[in-house]
């Protein structure tokens, strides 16, 4: 099992999966003011914070981060644009928070994201879309690692899992 999962008990006895996965609001958006509806949406969803940071992201972490595209045409492109300006690093935790946080966010083109999802709603072209969020339950781990120490996750209680996951 993952460093960044837990198994904990629902009240039910039956065990359930609490997964984190990385979310980077991406310059674009912290320029246009878009932080809080993001956030918003993961809050109203159930989910919970447990890491965040803004931080001006320097060649080194976005090399790490974007590995597997480094052949691609766009890759400088995408460097230019992901260090143009400070961004929002943050992790979430939650049932199955990895899948439902795809949905959330819909398809990286935005000519295809329906509405109602982060990018259907913000984003207006593939190269400014919006956010990012880990495709996989081992990608987020890893990518987690690449934006965050372990001393900067906090592990806290949140009241309202009974209202979120039931009985």
């Amino acid at each position: 099992m993952p460093v960044w999962s837990s198994l904990w008990q629902g009240s039910s006895g039956t065990p359930e999966l609490q997964e984190k996965t990385l979310v980077i609001v991406k310059p674009d958006a912290v320029q246009r003011r878009l932080v809080g509806d993001v956030i918003q949406r993961f809050e109203r969803r159930g989910f919970k914070l447990v890491g965040m940071k803004l931080l001006q992201a320097d060649r080194d972490i976005l090399d790490k981060h974007y590995h597997q595209l480094r052949q691609k045409p766009f890759y400088p492109a995408l460097l230019a644009y992901m260090s143009s300006g400070p961004l929002v690093a943050m992790v979430w935790e939650g049932y199955n928070v990895v899948r439902s946080t795809r949905a959330m966010v819909g398809d990286t083109n935005s000519a295809e994201a329906k509405p109602g999802t982060i990018r259907g709603d913000f984003s207006m072209h593939v190269s400014r879309n919006v956010v990012h969020a880990s495709d996989s339950v081992e990608t987020a781990h890893r990518e987690i690692g690449f934006w965050f120490h372990r001393h900067e996750l906090v592990a806290w209680e949140c009241g309202d899992r009974e209202y979120t996951y039931g009985p």
